[in-house]
């Protein structure tokens, strides 16, 4: 063998071991991050803590523990399984947080929801400034789809604080939340992606760590979820129509006030409750909104009154009082209270219908989304 070719053979040799030790020191390096960040930290509340929705139920059941029970419907847990996601992008290790570390708040439940969300928590070595994540989470958060809110743990008064575009503080600690669901329908696959992308950005360039769902779990998740809500997801509607002259908009709207209603911007009567929050409502039966002004002036063939019974609590004793209403209007104004399809209603027809809503309310407890809870406010919008 040549002296050329002993060389060339030492070169190469000489190559692989330099490329092999950059290689363990890089690693050496990110595994000291991920130590650093989450050494002497607080346990990942979005694995361990409780959710802080309004829901009792909740208090003692772990996250990742929750899920449906109904076999046709199947779990809309949130997934069980998460990767550590470290500064040095695409790359993933394991990493346990200590379990002396002390406990951090629970998620504001209007904003982060353990059944409602896709939640992403964030852990950084040194605090990020709210605007620059802000401006980072710009470039993509209106990609996702769906409603995506950001918090941030404030050490200072030992609260999680919404971020908005306004936002000048600095945390160390940060959670994303993506809602897995509403009216509209589940998060998409692609809308995920670029949720799962743009928080791996943001870490990689904070240096940070991210503990991110399985995306397939998480899309499952979603599609059970979107699916139940959908299963139980009843707006019901009885009109009161005229037999002959039409009602005249001035005394419908004195017999209508006099029943508790007001009348608000959407162009309805709606009767709230003492949170100012809607009960049901009062609309025209026609294309005309009601509007103050014009009440002198209108005259209507008739008038629905409409609820909601994912978005009100105790359904069954709403139904009563809005058909309490009805016959006020009926006695008051004359004509007849029918069903969407024209249909006189009996009592029996009215006993079905609220017996409908108390299943149905029954069944979103026993899922754990209460109807009229922040939880269905947000799921049902």
């Amino acid at each position: 063998m040549s002296d050329l070719q002993l060389a060339l053979i030492a070169a190469g040799a000489a190559a692989v071991a330099g490329v092999w030790g950059y290689n363990k020191w890089q690693e050496r390096q990110h595994r000291q991050l991920a130590e650093k960040i989450f050494k002497g930290g607080q346990p990942d509340v979005l694995l361990g803590g409780e959710s802080a929705g309004t829901e009792p139920s909740l208090g003692d059941t772990p996250f990742h523990t929750l899920e449906a029970e109904d076999p046709a419907i199947g779990g809309f847990a949130a997934p069980a399984t998460a990767t550590a996601v470290s500064a040095a992008a695409g790359e993933t290790a394991d990493t346990a947080h200590d379990a002396s570390a002390a406990s951090l708040p629970p998620l504001p439940g209007e904003y982060a929801d353990d059944i409602a969300d896709c939640l992403v928590r964030m852990d950084f070595t040194e605090a990020v400034p709210a605007p620059a994540l802000w401006a980072m989470q710009a470039r993509w958060a209106g990609h996702v789809g769906k409603p995506l809110s950001w918090l941030g743990f404030d050490g200072g008064v030992g609260a999680w604080r919404r971020l908005s575009a306004h936002d000048a503080g600095r945390y160390g600690v940060m959670c994303a939340a993506l809602q897995l669901a509403d009216r509209q329908g589940a998060v998409t696959d692609a809308g995920l992606s670029v949720f799962f992308d743009g928080v791996r950005d943001i870490v990689g360039q904070c240096a940070g760590v991210a503990e991110l769902p399985d995306q397939e779990e998480a899309l499952v998740s979603a599609r059970a979820l979107d699916e139940f809500c959908a299963s139980v997801d009843l707006q019901l509607g009885v009109n009161l129509v005229t037999t002959g002259e039409p009602f005249a908009g001035t005394k419908l709207r004195g017999v209508t006030e006099a029943a508790g209603l007001c009348l608000l911007e959407d162009g309805s009567f709606h009767a709230l409750d003492d949170a100012r929050m809607t009960r049901f409502t009062l609309s025209n039966i026609g294309a005309e909104l009601f509007v103050a002004d014009a009440m002198k002036s209108l005259a209507t063939q008739g008038v629905t009154l409409s609820l909601d019974v994912p978005r009100v609590a105790d359904g069954p004793a709403v139904f009563d009082a809005m058909m309490a209403v009805a016959r006020q209007l009926t006695g008051a104004l004359g004509g007849t209270l029918v069903d969407a399809h024209g249909s006189p209603l009996t009592p029996e027809m009215i006993a079905s219908i609220r017996a409908k809503v108390g299943e149905l309310q029954q069944r979103m407890a026993h899922h754990q989304i209460v109807a009229g809870s922040v939880r269905a406010l947000r799921l049902f919008s």
